[in-house]
């Protein structure tokens, strides 16, 4: 298997004045930082040493652009439909294909971000990749977020049959591919238990709009799929039924459920969600109400949404519809203190022992 340098490796040779090995591969931030190198030198330098031609592997082809231009990184991947592995060897070929072994690594990366931010505990939480027609990468069942390796992860069908890989899939894939088989824009999915928006999963308070122009934009408006038993067709019909329009579900009693174009696409919303709850939950705590921008900026921010690829069931409704009715009051939560106990006629026995031990207690301090 050939090696993959990241960026950071790649960085590490350079600045030690080393070649870059002959035939490794490339993931696309080592390329790029290659080629920012020959752009910034002049045409004698030779500071990018490179021993021998090097594979680079892309998920998919970056847009077209005029050389030295600046340019987003794509990192979606796409595949040619009705080619999907079929046989055995087939399948172990695409598995261990270096193009899967660099989404293998990427979904690493995106578990050991989600668990320092404290959005997994234990085995929680899990991300899948679609990479076929009825193909999916995705992590394994009983396994910490943080510490996974390429190793772990599963092949499976939007059936969740499990088709390569020597650990245990996720009992949850089924709930990503209920969005996947309906989406055709989900390309990946990441579940977790961010605490800011779980809160707001486990009340009966919905998540308010029209504060924060990024959240308009990144999450669009958040949906909120009722509970059903995690792991179940029950749950993955529900989750799947309201991922069509919403690119953020909030799962009730139970945590968040994420889609985008790429896995890292999928963990930048995971994080806008749970920063949005986060900010609204500070901001209400002070007590002087929420400040909201009206329908016609909002109608703004959702062309400017659509115009970053990304589907908004908002853009027929007119500026009146777009109105959000729902009214966020958080309050203090103020207990009554217990009745006082009805006061009772003293016991004279009582008394006369209390005023007996008195007594005795005062003679022996004077002598």
């Amino acid at each position: 298997m050939p090696q993959v340098l990241t960026a950071r490796e790649v960085q590490a040779l350079l600045s030690s004045g080393q070649p870059i090995p002959e035939g490794v591969l490339l993931t696309p931030s080592a390329r790029d930082l290659i080629e920012d190198r020959k752009r910034n030198q002049s045409v004698k330098s030779t500071a990018v040493a490179v021993a021998a031609p090097v594979t680079v592997v892309a998920s998919a082809p970056a847009p077209a652009a005029a050389a030295g231009a600046p340019s987003i990184p794509d990192y979606e991947f796409r595949w040619s439909p009705g080619t999907d592995a079929k046989t055995p060897a087939e399948i172990q070929r695409f598995f261990n294909s270096p193009e899967i072994e660099l989404l293998k690594r990427r979904i690493c990366d995106m578990g050991r971000r989600l668990w320092l931010k404290d959005y997994t505990d234990g085995n929680g939480g899990n991300i899948t990749i679609r990479v076929g027609d009825n193909l999916a990468l995705c992590t394994p069942t009983l396994i910490c977020k943080g510490f996974m390796t390429p190793e772990d992860m599963c092949l499976v069908d939007l059936d969740g049959n499990q088709l390569a890989g020597t650990r245990v899939r996720t009992s949850e894939a089924k709930t990503h591919f209920g969005i996947m088989k309906r989406q055709p824009a989900a390309k990946a999915c990441v579940h977790a238990h961010p605490p800011h928006a779980t809160a707001f999963a486990i009340s009966n308070a919905t998540i308010p709009s029209s504060l924060i122009p990024e959240a308009e934009v990144f999450l669009g408006r958040i949906g909120v799929a009722k509970y059903e038993t995690p792991g179940t067709a029950a749950n993955a019909e529900e989750v799947g039924r309201v991922g069509v329009d919403h690119q953020a579900i909030l799962m009730q009693n139970h945590g968040v459920i994420v889609w985008g174009k790429d896995v890292e696409d999928a963990y930048w919303k995971m994080e806008n969600i749970d920063s949005y709850c986060r900010t609204v939950g500070f901001a209400a705590s002070l007590g002087s109400g929420l400040h909201r921008f009206g329908p016609d900026k909002l109608k703004d921010l959702i062309n400017l949404r659509q115009k970053l690829g990304m589907p908004d069931s908002r853009a027929n409704l007119k500026e009146c519809e777009l109105v959000d009715n729902s009214d966020f009051r958080p309050g203090a939560i103020c207990q009554q203190a217990p009745a006082a106990a009805p006061e009772t006629a003293p016991d004279a026995t009582v008394e006369a022992l209390v005023g007996k031990i008195t007594e005795e207690i005062l003679r022996q301090l004077k002598s």
